[in-house]
């Protein structure tokens, strides 16, 4: 049963449907969502777009990721964003929160896109778009420096293997118990969920017909929302980047 709350999507005259949330953990969290149609998956998409990352290992982040799974299962997505009671906001703790959720929110978009990966083709979407005023072009500093106009999946792709890179650098994100987070850790952060946004921008402006026909709508919403709310509570992406979503973004958070 889904549960339909009035956002409207830009100007047009549709509802956005949200699972009910004690329903999201096995969005967030990844588990079980090859065997589980909670979503409207069903057996069409029997695997993501590629492997699952876990978070940090050590007891803390395990600590965090029952307390996300706790969060989840309550009902509450704006208490489940929150650092949890006890953490330091200022210190190594809100790296420890951060660093979990990255690795969830990446698996979340990695097994969204999947479903599209059909249909968001070279010849589909020969650019990353989102919208007709809105192009993304693609530059990680480093293999490539310059931004190149690359097709949408070309650019998913490249994002996708940025991110995993980022998150198997233990210098980035450590996975040992006690070690530090580098100073530099929050920007990491920041731009890795600026660029995940583009993904969903993208979804939502040039494949939300294509969701809505597999039924997919309620899991793209309730994502997003859970997305949103995260950004926004820890400052992640900077209001101008939300532009092409941003009717949407100021809906979910008046909710």
């Amino acid at each position: 049963m889904y549960i339909c709350l009035c956002l409207c999507f830009y100007t047009c005259n549709n509802h956005l449907n949200f699972f009910p949330l004690p329903c999201i953990l096995y969005c967030v969290v990844g588990k079980q969502i090859h065997t589980m149609s909670l979503f409207g998956l069903g057996s069409r998409n029997q695997k993501t777009f590629r492997p699952k990352k876990n978070a940090p290992s050590g007891s803390k982040g395990a600590q965090l990721q029952r307390h996300i799974d706790a969060t989840l299962g309550s009902g509450n997505l704006r208490e489940a964003v929150r650092l949890p009671p006890g953490e330091d906001i200022n210190g190594e703790d809100i790296n420890e929160w951060l660093a979990v959720n990255t690795v969830d929110f990446f698996n979340q978009v990695n097994i969204l896109y999947g479903t599209l990966t059909e249909f968001c083709t070279a010849a589909n979407c020969p650019t990353m778009t989102a919208g007709p005023k809105y192009e993304y072009r693609w530059a990680d500093g480093v293999t490539i420096k310059k931004p190149i106009e690359v097709s949408a999946p070309k650019y998913v792709e490249y994002l996708m293997d940025w991110i995993e890179a980022q998150l198997d650098d233990e210098l980035i994100f450590p996975q040992k118990l006690g070690a530090p987070f580098p100073p530099n850790f929050q920007d990491v952060v920041k731009t890795i969920f600026k660029r995940l946004f583009r993904v969903y921008a993208h979804i939502y402006h040039s494949h939300f017909q294509k969701i809505v026909s597999l039924k997919e709508e309620a899991h793209l919403n309730t994502c997003f929302k859970h997305f949103v709310l995260f950004t926004w509570e820890f400052r992640l992406i900077d209001k101008g980047e939300l532009a092409p979503l941003y009717d949407l973004v100021e809906s979910i958070l008046k909710l």
